[in-house]
């Protein structure tokens, strides 16, 4: 096993110890559908020492033709934004005093359900090479539509990277992508077709 693989295998288990990533449950998502395993990347910022920790552990998983030509790390609010910062800090403790700081940028959230850039980091993006970061990747349209945004901006994104790949991707951005833990989630069901509930197991409460 390599380093990048340990630090990969250690990330899945402390995910499941910070309550993020819960397996072997009876989840009552809330839209009609139950599953075994809920994430809860919230539970990723409840304490700032924990993200930096695996954001730490994502740098050092990237490769690092990648960390060298990022200039500006950005992500969407909120969990993608708070890595996309902590990266940031964390790139420029890791390069010559020198080099120019890493700069960052948030994508917000608009109105129709998407995201905006706004003007000052429309300014900051155009020009630079982008490293696109957010917690979780699931379908990948979330990455897809701020990658949208960056080119938009005249920026270039050059990777993406999450904490967590659900390995439900249906978008692919043309550049690498590189998640710190992969796990992909078992079937869910409609309610009224629930096993766990015909097996009379209760809903996992946390």
């Amino acid at each position: 096993m390599t380093r990048k693989d340990d630090i990969r295998t250690k990330a899945l288990q402390e995910l499941q110890r910070h309550a993020v990533l819960m397996m072997n449950g009876h989840f009552d998502f809330g839209n009609g559908y139950h599953g075994r395993v809920y994430l809860n990347p919230h539970q990723l910022f409840r304490h700032p020492s924990t993200i930096w920790l695996f954001a730490q552990d994502l740098l050092e998983v990237l490769p690092g033709s990648i960390l060298d030509a990022a200039e500006l790390v950005a992500g969407p609010v909120t969990g993608g934004a708070l890595l996309a910062h902590t990266m940031a800090g964390l790139l420029d403790s890791r390069r010559d005093i020198t080099k120019p700081q890493t700069l960052f940028a948030p994508f917000n959230a608009a109105a129709d359900g998407g995201h905006s850039l706004s003007r000052f980091y429309q300014q900051q993006v155009r020009g630079k090479r982008v490293l696109l970061v957010d917690d979780v990747r699931n379908t990948g349209q979330t990455l897809a539509r701020c990658a949208a945004l960056v080119t938009e901006a005249g920026g270039t994104v050059v990777a993406s990277a999450q904490i967590y790949d659900r390995l439900e991707a249906v978008v692919d951005l043309g550049v690498p992508n590189v998640a710190l833990a992969e796990y992909k989630a078992p079937e869910n069901y409609p309610a009224a077709q629930c096993p766990m509930c015909e097996a009379r197991l209760p809903i996992t409460s946390f």
